[in-house]
């Protein structure tokens, strides 16, 4: 079937588009941008979307997913989360080895990746672990696991504290031009914390994480990355500190990229007030101040992308005292919304923030994706960046229902999204 996008802002970061046009979908295939569709209109086996007034973009890609398979398929699902995906507007995602078993050989690569074939609505990428067992003592089978499919390695929120065996990973992964992706975190820095070292988690009585715990590991990975020579990807910041860093290293012309979550940019420490359990991260929300420094980050490209942190828990699991419940949010689904806010606050430009999810990406992974133009694989979403939605988490796919967002009125709908030629969610 050939689907005719028809009346749209195409938004592709990739080849500089903005403009209203059409496109043609054929085969799987972004086939040609017509200017006339009277007589494809006509064709009874094309199927035509009306997207007058919505933005067109390439399917975005997020960094930073928990799937849940295998092993905790009580949180979610190949099938829920590549749902829950596409109904925030992603393509393709990329899941963490924080599974049981660990992803950190090529059998259990290959198992995701059939699940992903099997049973996923959207592009699923596995990412392997540093180290066995993500226990930060010896390196994963690295190159099988590249072979089988990965496209990065990361210990995912286990950082390698050991620095001679990241040396070793950074020096190795050389050899399969991938990235290391950490999360920096100070283990014995951060310890027992549950929330932001300051005022607002003494008066709440709950054990604080520094920022210098986010600071040291981030400093220390660069400095690695640095000697080296490797690629580094440095998940979720969430530190004024932490983003002058990076800010610095990349001056210097080291090969470093970093991300930062949609939580951590539109939502401040105040939020666990109460002893909200829907609102506990790693790293922990921050001040206002680390929001001003996250978003001037994303403006002048010190940040490099959006990705989610999708972390999903169960009913059960977060309905506990602050201190025992998990960190973590169900976040694809919300992840467009509250990014869009930057939009309206003149942070970024709607093509600028569409390139963090979409161009930025897929340049770091080195992936095929993020793009619309013609002879692209046909990874769409359109959606409308206007429409007033009020968060509900009942209504989300994921089986994830924890969010800090619920019940707040943001802007932006996903209304269709369209993997490899076929449409996999639409309102």
């Amino acid at each position: 079937m050939r689907i005719l996008i028809k009346g749209g802002n195409i938004v592709d970061p990739s080849s500089g588009v903005n403009r209203r046009g059409n496109i043609l979908i054929d085969d799987g295939i972004i086939h040609s941008y017509p200017e006339r569709t009277k007589t494809i209109e006509k064709d009874a086996e094309t199927r035509v979307i009306d997207a007058a007034g919505k933005v067109v973009a390439p399917g975005f890609i997020d960094m930073h997913t928990n799937l849940g398979e295998p092993g905790y398929e009580h949180k979610e699902t190949m099938r829920t989360g590549s749902m829950a995906a596409a109904a925030g507007g992603f393509t393709t995602v990329v899941c963490m080895p924080s599974t049981v078993p660990v992803n950190d050989n090529a059998s259990v690569t290959e198992y995701i990746l059939f699940k992903a074939r099997t049973e996923a609505v959207v592009n699923v990428l596995p990412i392997g672990a540093i180290t066995k067992g993500l226990e930060g003592a010896y390196i994963a089978e690295i190159g099988e696991m590249r072979e089988a499919g990965c496209v990065g390695v990361t210990d995912a929120q286990y950082p390698v504290m050991d620095s001679r065996v990241m040396r070793l990973a950074m020096e190795y992964t050389k050899a399969f031009d991938i990235p290391v992706i950490t999360d920096c975190q100070d283990v014995d820095l951060a310890t027992g914390g549950v929330a932001n070292e300051g005022y607002i988690s003494t008066m709440l009585g709950l054990k604080g994480v520094p920022s210098a715990s986010e600071e040291v590991m981030v400093s220390r990975n660069i400095s690695l990355a640095e000697l080296a020579g490797a690629r580094l990807h440095i998940s979720h910041v969430s530190t004024k500190g932490a983003v002058r860093l990076i800010r610095e290293a990349k001056q210097r012309g080291c090969n470093i990229t970093a991300e930062a979550a949609p939580h951590h940019f539109g939502l401040t420490e105040q939020a666990v007030i109460g002893y909200d359990t829907m609102a506990k991260v790693s790293p922990p929300l921050r001040t206002e101040a680390d929001v001003v420094a996250l978003k001037e980050g994303l403006r002048d490209g010190t940040i490099d992308v959006i990705a989610t942190s999708h972390s999903p828990h169960t009913e059960d699991e977060i309905k506990v005292e602050f201190d025992l419940a998990p960190f973590g949010i169900s976040a694809l689904e919300t992840a467009l919304q509250v990014s869009l806010q930057l939009v309206r606050d003149g942070v970024l430009t709607l093509p600028e923030m569409i390139e963090k999810f979409t161009v930025k990406p897929a340049q770091v992974l080195g992936i095929p994706k993020g793009s619309i133009r013609v002879g692209a694989t046909a990874d769409v979403v359109i959606f409308d960046e206007h429409e007033l939605v009020t968060v509900d988490r009942a209504t989300f796919l994921s089986k994830g229902k924890n969010t800090p967002f619920h019940g707040a009125e943001l802007t932006g709908r996903v209304l269709w999204t369209i993997v490899g030629g076929e449409v996999v969610y639409s309102v």
